[in-house]
């Protein structure tokens, strides 16, 4: 049987056997009327529905002692306190509130119980297996060729021994085919390699070798409280250039895992509740803090944008990415040092770091229509799909779908007009530029840019240029006009947008 629904099932048993020992206890008897089976399927289905929301049904996931308790104890908590609210004021849980309170703290030690005795079990069985293994290899000839595993000559000269070791640790932790994965980036001797499975810093920095070529986690960063802090201490870890391999479940892939595992228009409803208590209350400051304090990070929602986000801006570099199965790997290279940024935009209202005049960075106000960190990807982006007409990078993976509304309906820049009673921009003038799109200028134009405030309204929307080439020459033009003369050249550019908007319904993707 499949471990998740053993786990379902044996869950199932210890809840109806809890409920009903106690109502032995108190009425001496199993049978005492239709009321108590009422109260036993409310009693399993609360259960049952608040075991989803905290993530106790993933228990049989865990592969340690401490993570099964944590997991069992906070789902516990949740529906004891839920059943001590409405034990004092719903009807029938008054009646039962001694059955229900005593039910929940005999299921939660029977549970842990059992899953200690799992968890054990698995253990055992695991050590059984690598020493089986250990002997066998001794017989075996070497079923692993070097010469197809190798990618540099340092790689040629690693011992079987070590490869198989290498080979049965990865497809332990993972499969086979993350192995197959990781195996092509071993460029270099396995002794400067660094294999872990972590979600915390501590074991990582408490590493021997001040130094690797390859640090590869095996553990999916959703699971780390502090993920820059971690991303910072591979980068302490590593040489120059050196490759850094992990794994993260993105919000799209767990929407369509969430979504396949349940069926009847539940799969909805789970994956509503799912998706406001990990991604939109950790970025919700009145909850944020209860939010960690309770999961410790684990199990957060990210998306494939806040996690390249956080990377780059910790030092890496993208190398490649593969999806396996439900999970997106990634190789980062590290190329420079961490940014330290104790101030990233997180919120729903976000200051963008833009170019303002005679070049001073300003913070220039905006809704959030981008996931997370996105500010650090634009050279990746920018890479990997260049721009399209109009300017914009195509296909920016990095804007969410209200983001898109929200640019559509120019709902996103209203908070500009903060920038605006503050002096930082004016109404009409060009747009301000982030440091890398600033540097896709030339160098007169930059030089031309810096000698006026940016503006609200740009001449984008007066000439509406389709490339790079001419949003520049539409800039310049502007610019050279608004030196001989600034009111009039304002108030023309103005009224030329105000009809293309209204009339040609000019937008900005």
């Amino acid at each position: 049987m499949n471990r998740k629904y053993l786990g379902f099932l044996i869950d199932s048993v210890i809840l109806i056997f809890s409920f009903y020992f106690f109502i032995w206890l108190k009425f001496h008897t199993v049978f005492p009327g239709w009321l108590t089976y009422k109260t036993s399927f409310y009693f399993y289905g609360i259960c049952f529905f608040l075991s989803l929301f905290t993530g106790k049904n993933k228990v049989v996931e865990k592969t340690t002692i401490r993570e099964v308790i944590s997991v069992i104890a906070l789902s516990s908590l949740v529906i004891l306190a839920f059943f001590a609210i409405i034990g004092r004021y719903l009807y029938p849980f008054i009646e039962f509130r001694f059955v229900l309170i005593f039910a929940t703290f005999l299921a939660t030690g029977l549970e842990i119980l059992i899953g200690v005795v799992f968890i054990s079990y698995q253990k055992l069985k695991e050590r059984s297996y690598y020493r089986e293994q250990d002997e066998t290899e001794k017989t075996l000839e070497k079923s692993v060729s070097l010469e197809e595993l190798a990618r540099e000559k340092e790689f040629q000269t690693a011992q079987p021994e070590e490869i198989r070791r290498l080979h049965s640790i990865i497809s332990a932790e993972t499969n086979q085919a993350t192995y197959d994965f990781i195996s092509r980036f071993f460029f270099y001797s396995l002794s400067e390699t660094l294999i872990t499975s972590t979600t915390t810093v501590f074991n990582l920095l408490n590493q021997s070798r001040d130094s690797y070529r390859i640090v590869i986690n095996l553990k999916r960063i959703n699971d780390m409280q502090y993920i820059n802090k971690f991303f910072e201490g591979v980068n302490s870890k590593l040489a120059n250039e050196g490759l850094f391999i992990d794994w993260v479940e993105t919000y799209g892939l767990r929407r369509k895992r969430i979504l396949s595992k349940y069926s009847g228009g539940i799969n909805q409803l789970v994956y509503a509740i799912d998706f406001m208590f990990h991604r939109v209350f950790p970025k919700l400051p009145v909850v944020k803090k209860l939010y960690f304090f309770i999961t410790k990070g684990s199990n957060r929602v990210l998306s494939k944008a806040e996690t390249y986000g956080r990377l780059y801006s910790c030092g890496f570099e993208f190398m490649e990415e593969q999806l396996i199965g439900d999970h997106l790997f990634f190789v980062f290279r590290k190329v420079k040092e961490p940014i330290f940024d104790l101030h990233p935009s997180y919120g729903p209202i976000i200051k963008l770091k833009r170019i303002g005049k005679n070049g001073k960075i300003i913070g220039v106000y905006k809704l959030r229509t981008m996931h997370a960190y996105s500010e650090y990807l634009q050279g990746y982006v920018y890479e990997q799909n260049s721009l399209q007409e109009g300017g914009k990078f195509k296909d920016d993976f990095r804007i969410t779908a209200l983001g898109r509304i929200f640019r559509k309906l120019w709902i996103d820049e209203l908070p500009m007009l903060i920038n605006l009673a503050r002096g930082d921009l004016k109404i009409v003038g060009v747009r301000p530029l982030s440091r890398h799109y600033f540097e896709l200028y030339t160098k007169e134009l930059q030089e031309k840019r810096v000698k006026q405030k940016p503006g609200l309204i740009p001449p984008f929307y007066a000439d509406m240029p389709k490339t790079l080439d001419e949003i520049m020459a539409s800039e310049l033009k502007y610019l050279e006009a608004h030196e001989r003369s600034p009111f009039l050249t304002d108030i023309r550019y103005f009224f030329k947008a105000f009809y293309n908007i209204l009339f040609k319904r000019a937008r900005s993707n």
